[in-house]
């Protein structure tokens, strides 16, 4: 079970929704089943594969749009969380709603949920890589949260904690298996601080971060899309049309399948669109996005 919920995430971070939306319904079913039969440590683990599978759920039904419907699979994966034998399960779930709660505009709630988990996080395990990475997620999400809410100088804080963290997984064995943990590391921690600068209307300050930027090779496809994107918004802010088409383009050859599954995509191909003069290579973009006249 775990390695077929471990392609699940894979194909998550792929954006390959047709596949994955197939499977899941068979993976969630045998997991529920996992759960529920055997010795009580059997359960337990069987909780713990339940929660990861409600967790992948949550995550697509997010990205769909269906932020309630993602609460309610995501309430369910944290009861199984915390049913397992598992002390870091509550806390990647509580990163899962956190992230929902931020797609409703739920700010404080999203905020002190994360800061809650990640001080309960803190104050167990700590000592190995994936508790660094469970409590390096929480911490980036309420940075999330605070950008969001105008705090910038509170989110910095909070990404300058996130980067201490990050330093300490060089020192510390991997998962292993690293897609059924949070995704955090000194990459991921850079691409957050992009994420920010642009959020906060910050584009030079994204440029900057972005300019020379190295990503390991545990950083998924969805993570180097959200940061080909921001720079491609980056780019718009500042008015240089061509290099946000470049950037775009860049996407679509690196990561085809989530183009069209990014409402800032549509965002800034409308952006570019609006223009009095249309740089090279727009049109067959807003083309793909549906965008175009």
């Amino acid at each position: 079970m775990k390695q077929r919920i471990s392609s699940g995430w894979t194909q998550y971070h792929k954006a390959n929704f047709p596949a994955l939306m197939s499977a899941l319904p068979g993976i969630i079913a045998d997991s529920r089943f996992a759960a529920s039969v055997g010795t009580d440590d059997q359960r337990a683990r069987g909780a713990a594969i339940l929660a990861k599978s409600l967790q992948l759920g949550g995550h697509v039904a997010i990205r769909l749009g269906k932020t309630d419907l993602a609460l309610s699979a995501l309430e369910r994966a944290m009861h199984a969380a915390e049913q397992s034998a598992d002390p870091l399960l509550p806390g990647m779930i509580s990163t899962s709603i956190a992230w929902s709660y931020q797609r409703q505009a739920r700010l404080e709630d999203a905020l002190h949920l994360a800061i809650l988990a990640a001080d309960r996080v803190e104050q167990g395990r700590t000592d190995t890589a994936e508790g660094v990475r469970v409590r390096g997620g929480l911490l980036m999400s309420a940075a999330t949260s605070y950008a969001r809410s105008g705090d910038y100088e509170r989110a910095d804080e909070m990404m300058t904690s996130a980067e201490n963290a990050a330093k300490r997984l060089a020192r510390l064995p991997p998962p292993e298996d690293g897609r059924l943990v949070s995704v955090f590391s000194r990459s991921s921690v850079r691409i957050e601080r992009v994420r920010l600068a642009v959020q906060h209307k910050r584009p030079r300050e994204a440029l900057d971060l972005a300019r020379g930027m190295r990503l390991s090779k545990d950083v998924p496809p969805s993570w180097r899309t959200w940061l080909l994107l921001d720079i491609a918004r980056a780019h718009t802010d500042l008015g240089n049309a061509e290099n946000a088409v470049a950037t775009l383009e860049r996407l679509h050859r690196v990561a085809p399948a989530w183009l069209g599954h990014h409402t800032l995509a549509v965002a800034i191909v409308r952006d570019l669109w609006s223009l009095p003069q249309r740089p090279p290579g727009l049109r067959r973009l807003a083309e793909r996005l549906g965008v175009s006249d």
